[in-house]
């Protein structure tokens, strides 16, 4: 598998211009496409290892870069690591004591493959509408939100979710993903605030 991703464009494409992965070209995709990311935006980055897309994120902004994993991050300059779980109270607190509101929220977390299908897709939606309630929660209204997701039975679900919570909501699938796979990008724009937070 190894000399697959050798060929791979994106991942020589990394190496050559200094990314710690070829998914830095997803995120400057997206930006290049929806400009969901101003240059004076506080962002945070759920499920950032190792930290591509928070170099990305260090090169659009000028404010304040936060990202959180549960894994350690190699330090990059002026940018925020936490190591822990985003969903947990704990590191809730911890974020709002460096920033109370966020103007942009993005993830490109996925969970650890199985290789059964149905089972994956259920729990990258399930990870990926976790990541829309931090969001919920963090974002300034007319804010925005980047989410990696897995087309398959529950993408209505958290595809809804969104368009209840945010005025303009695009589905994506970055030129830099991988052929054959599943991944789509979900991209809200203009926050609704949280007096319009949905159940469902």
């Amino acid at each position: 598998m190894g000399s697959q991703w050798g060929r791979d464009r994106f991942y020589r494409k990394a190496r050559t211009e200094g990314y710690r992965s070829r998914a830095a070209y997803k995120l400057l995709d997206i930006q290049k496409r929806f400009q969901v990311i101003r240059d004076d935006d506080n962002v945070i980055d759920l499920g950032c290892a190792p930290g591509s897309w928070l170099q990305v994120l260090r090169e659009l902004t000028e404010g304040q870069v936060i990202g959180i994993d549960l894994n350690p991050i190699v330090p990059i300059e002026n940018v925020t690591a936490l190591k822990g779980d985003f969903t947990t109270e704990h590191m809730h607190e911890k974020v709002r004591a460096l920033i109370p509101e966020a103007n942009v929220i993005v993830c490109d977390a996925a969970p650890k493959l199985s290789g059964h299908k149905s089972y994956d897709q259920a729990r990258a939606v399930d990870l990926s509408e976790m990541a829309l309630d931090f969001a919920l929660d963090f974002l300034k209204p007319g804010g925005n939100f980047v989410v990696k997701t897995f087309q398959g039975d529950m993408f209505h679900l958290i595809l809804k979710k969104m368009r209840d919570n945010f005025y303009g909501v695009k589905v994506y699938r970055s030129k830099a993903a991988r052929k054959g796979s599943a991944e789509v990008y979900i991209i809200g724009k203009k926050f609704k605030g949280r007096q319009n937070d949905s159940e469902g």
